[in-house]
């Protein structure tokens, strides 16, 4: 009984879906990306960053190892 109560609105639900599809809102288009450069001086400073942490670890790496 429950079993056939499931298929019934399991039919019902997808004769709604088929007869009375949901029209989908079309959204207006993106506007065009826009570069003031500031991710590419971020980008820059990251990698000098990046340059500087190695060359501090260079650097330490080699007074350890001089000094005795």
């Amino acid at each position: 009984m429950a079993v056939s109560r499931v298929l019934a609105i399991v039919v019902v639900a997808l004769i709604f879906a088929i007869a009375l599809p949901v029209q989908a809102q079309s959204s207006a288009p993106a506007p065009a990306p826009t570069s003031d450069g500031t991710s590419i001086d971020q980008g820059i400073a990251y990698v000098l960053m990046l340059v500087a942490l190695v060359l501090t670890y260079l650097i330490h790496a080699a007074d350890l190892t001089c000094s005795f």
